[in-house]
């Protein structure tokens, strides 16, 4: 049974997955001019702040939603994937890693306007967006099969890919910080399962409002610890940053002879592959976080969304792969579990390296599990009503417990298999209200260029004539 959820699981996250994923970014780069380049530097100053208005519909602000939404996407792919992408397809993946996240922030971009512009807040002023919402509003009834599709797709993921995987590396790390052993310790197990899902359950019982508070300063935190961690390393190693970028733009397009006979294809595959595990650009599941935000302009949350691929993979992932290449620790470690470890480790020293990077997981994992909940309990609200999603609450609650204490392999492969199929019903939305989307982007832009617009998207009186 194992073997065979793991051939489906390869299938799934095959190359007509990754060419549909990466070939929807081509389109909507294009389709969309290029936004993740005009429109950057117009999504960081949303972020900050400078267009928030509590008037506006919507729970969190611009910043708890990406912070959600990127609690969600920076987990142990950060750490493990990066070190699977460059063992797998050597350093030159991580050039492609780095062309997945940029055709990505379009597709990011697009799926999180669509969660705006297509959302429903009930009479509680609760959001309810997302594809599964978009989907059935935007392409009509008859398409709704295919949203509830992705809510099944959802939930599923949401039990494994987001929660026993997470809280596994979590019981994992622990063991090694706490009792110095990488053998698994039931009692020890159990007890880190309750604690982290009594901690779980504090914050998401909360909802949207307490997911976002939380992920806002959780988030900012571990990815300071873990850039800092990375750039004392490179500081230490900083003559070889140069070779090292130049390790990793020539192979990408010359490939190892030590990697798959030297194909050139094992290498985009194992960067497009990792990236997108990485990002999540595509799946989806952003777009519930983003579908939430306090605004009434649906291109305004897209422009932050799409910052949430260049924070991940252009900065987090990039910091990782360049501590492996510069220590050359892939070089005599070929354990994709091990091999970040032992760079940190080879880069600031054994005993502080190692335990370096089990901490940056246990944030990670914890910050992934929060959000997670969220993009589940949104798709139970969907599937079966609000009475629902106190239900899903308690029974994700007992998955922590679960994964913290089985063998989770087999239920990875599933969950995972879960988490790619959830793509094709949001890539399929996106394609068909591409036009939506570009329609609502070349009027933003239009008001944007007008001061007496700009000053009323900021919830001012216009200035008299």
């Amino acid at each position: 049974m194992g073997k065979c959820l793991e051939t489906f699981n390869g299938y799934v996250w095959g190359l007509p997955l990754m060419a549909l994923l990466v070939g929807t970014g081509l389109y909507l780069t294009f389709r969309l001019l290029f936004v993740q380049l005009r429109g950057f530097t117009h999504g960081i100053k949303v972020l900050q702040g400078n267009y928030d208005d509590v008037r506006d519909p919507g729970e969190i602000t611009h910043f708890q939603a990406l912070a959600t939404a990127l609690s969600a996407t920076i987990g142990t792919g950060n750490i493990v994937g990066v070190a699977a992408a460059i063992l797998m397809g050597g350093p030159g993946a991580v050039f492609w890693m780095w062309i997945t996240a940029l055709v990505g922030m379009a597709t990011k971009f697009t799926s999180c306007s669509l969660a705006v512009h297509f959302r429903r807040i009930d009479e509680n002023g609760e959001a309810h967006g997302g594809p599964m919402h978009f989907i059935e509003i935007g392409m009509g009834a008859k398409f709704k099969w295919l949203a509830v599709l992705f809510a099944f797709f959802a939930i599923m993921a949401s039990f494994g890919s987001g929660n026993m995987f997470q809280i596994n590396n979590v019981v994992v790390s622990l063991n090694e910080l706490i009792r110095g052993s990488s053998e698994p310790n039931l009692l020890f197990n159990i007890i880190v399962g309750f604690i982290i899902a009594i901690l779980v359950g504090l914050v998401i019982i909360g909802g949207i409002k307490s997911v976002g508070r939380v992920a806002s300063k959780i988030v900012p935190f571990m990815c300071i610890f873990y850039v800092i961690g990375g750039i004392i390393i490179l500081g230490i190693h900083y003559s070889a940053v140069p070779s090292g970028l130049y390790t990793i733009f020539y192979y990408a397009f010359h490939a190892p002879e030590s990697i798959a006979g030297g194909i050139l294809g094992s290498v985009i595959r194992s960067g497009v592959s990792r990236g997108l595990f990485s990002n999540e650009a595509g799946l989806g599941s952003a777009a519930i976080a983003h579908g939430a935000a306090r605004t009434k302009e649906p291109i305004r949350e897209g422009l932050v969304a799409m910052l949430g691929p260049f924070i991940d993979t252009i900065c987090i992932c990039s910091m990782t792969a360049l501590v492996i290449i510069v220590t050359g620790a892939h070089e005599v470690c070929h354990v994709k579990g091990e091999l970040t470890g032992m760079a940190f480790s080879m880069g600031i020293g054994n005993n502080i390296g190692a335990k370096f990077v089990a901490a940056s997981i246990i944030f990670f994992a914890f910050s992934t599990l929060i959000s997670w909940s969220y993009y589940g309990d949104r798709a139970a609200d969907y599937l079966f009503g609000k009475k629902a999603v106190h239900l899903y609450r308690i029974s994700y609650l007992g998955f922590i417990l679960l994964g913290a204490t089985v063998k989770i392999d087999p239920i990875i492969n599933f969950c995972d298999s879960m988490n790619g199929l959830m793509a094709a019903p949001n890539l399929i939305a996106l394609t068909v209200l591409s036009p939506v989307v570009a329609s609502l982007a070349k009027d933003y832009f239009r008001r944007m260029k007008s001061p007496k617009e700009r000053v009323v998207s900021l919830g001012l009186d216009a200035p008299a004539n």
